[in-house]
């Protein structure tokens, strides 16, 4: 196989930047070009030269002998100076030697072809990687631990000895021992079909550390929609004025509230209007509206009028924000209502507990198993579903239960990598970026 080489940190100006190889020839390519005192050993920093044609850089090399290294091939890592020339050069030198530029995820793919990492715990570092809040990289090292596919073969390995004994019933044939295994076939799945749709529903309540929150955030024009937002996000990210229809598209920001990405879109007031820009940026904030997971209804608190066609509209769980708490209160009370002053910055801590605890509805426990990875969850769906269809289908004999049974086996091996297919590898491994 050849040897590959690439640069694993972003290409641009820093304090060093990381430059690998993997494969049989990686020591050898990397002798011919870095000089230093001492007998090269694996697993130590080496303090030398990379020749660059005439002249040399001073850096450091790591080589780390197969199978102890992260492709499970021998690996040569440099640390050169941060800069895109020279990190430009090292590559450059490197593949003159005998490397290849490596694919988008080739480290990670040897890695996963020769054991070292499982097909779930690949997916877990570009989620990793890919992280936007807090509560994202806690799912992802949690997944990189593999405590999800550490369940998923415990389910494998009961299925497993199912099988084996269906095997055995179906070549030495007895009544009563027949009926044992059709009755513990059924135990077992039962039992299968517990664990999964444990696990799909921590994933169903944990839904929204993968797509974060969607807030909407509606009202009148005029009633602070657009200062709450920046209230909400600590900064000025939305235009404020007291001319009425400022907003006329909707705006998209986001913040973590404990640790959960919340996805917030000011949207333009909702009114009677005859202006073409503005009637469409209302139409957008009613689209908005019903797209959201949660919805802050903001209206003015100095003002006696509310407009009850909004509330209408609203089909969602929702807050009544009284904004203007500053002044002069005259609105009568509000369903599910929480005063704020967005202009003062007054009960927007609260707020933002009230929205958390209304989506959230339960602690998750990041020390257990969340599925937070699509692919994954489909894959756990599915293979609950086929257990359901076999249940369906108790009087079938048992060369047809062990068939559908497979099929469960080969689902939930889509997850660990047992079952899979060259195209769920290349979807997998396309996700990474060169070098990982």
């Amino acid at each position: 196989m050849k040897t590959i080489v690439a640069l694993s940190t972003p290409l641009g100006k820093g304090a060093i930047a990381i430059v690998r190889m993997s494969g049989e020839k990686a020591l050898e390519i990397a002798q011919k070009v870095f000089s230093c005192k001492g007998e090269i050993k694996p697993r130590y920093m080496m303090l030398g030269s990379f020749c660059i044609d005439e002249v040399k850089e001073k850096c450091l090399m790591v080589y780390f002998k197969a199978p102890f290294s992260f492709t499970g091939e021998d690996m040569v890592e440099f640390q050169i100076h941060g800069g895109v020339t020279v990190a430009r050069l090292v590559e450059e030198r490197l593949i003159k030697e005998g490397a290849v530029l490596a694919e988008p995820g080739e480290f990670s793919r040897r890695a996963f072809e020769n054991g070292k990492i499982s097909l779930d715990e690949a997916e877990s570092i570009v989620d990793e990687i890919n992280s936007e809040s807090e509560a994202e990289l806690k799912v992802s090292l949690s997944s990189a631990s593999g405590k999800l596919v550490g369940n998923i073969k415990e389910i494998q390995n009961s299925l497993t000895e199912l099988l084996a004994e269906i095997e055995v019933s179906m070549d030495y044939p007895e009544e009563d021992e027949y009926e044992d295994v059709r009755g513990k076939i059924f135990d077992v799945l039962g039992e299968s079909l517990n664990r999964l749709n444990g696990l799909i529903q921590v994933a169903n309540e944990a839904r929204f550390i993968r797509s974060g929150v969607n807030v909407a955030l509606v009202g009148k024009t005029n009633a602070g929609k657009s200062s709450l937002l920046n209230a909400l996000l600590g900064e000025e990210r939305a235009i404020v004025t007291s001319t009425e229809g400022t907003t006329r598209d909707v705006i998209e920001a986001k913040s973590d509230i404990d640790g959960v990405r919340f996805n917030f879109y000011d949207t333009a007031g909702i009114r009677e209007s005859r202006n073409k820009i503005e009637m469409l940026g209302i139409e957008r904030s009613k689209k908005t509206l019903n797209e959201s997971d949660l919805v802050l209804l903001v209206v003015d608190g100095s003002e006696k009028e509310v407009d009850d066609e909004i509330l209408k509209l609203i089909n969602k769980p929702f807050i009544t924000v009284v904004n203007k708490s500053d002044k002069k209160r005259v609105l009568k009370t509000m369903p599910n209502e929480i005063e704020v002053s967005a202009l003062k910055n007054k009960n927007i801590d609260i707020l933002k507990r009230k929205m958390y605890d209304m989506v959230i509805k339960k602690k998750i426990d990041f020390n257990g198993v969340v599925v937070s990875n699509e692919r994954q969850l489909g894959h756990l769906i599915d293979a609950a579903k086929e257990i359901k269809e076999i249940f369906e289908k108790k009087n079938e004999s048992l060369e047809i239960l062990s068939m559908l049974i497979k099929k469960v086996w080969n689902e939930l091996g889509k997850i660990t990598g047992e079952t899979e297919n060259e195209d769920i590898i290349a979807l997998i491994f396309s996700k990474f970026c060169v070098g990982k």
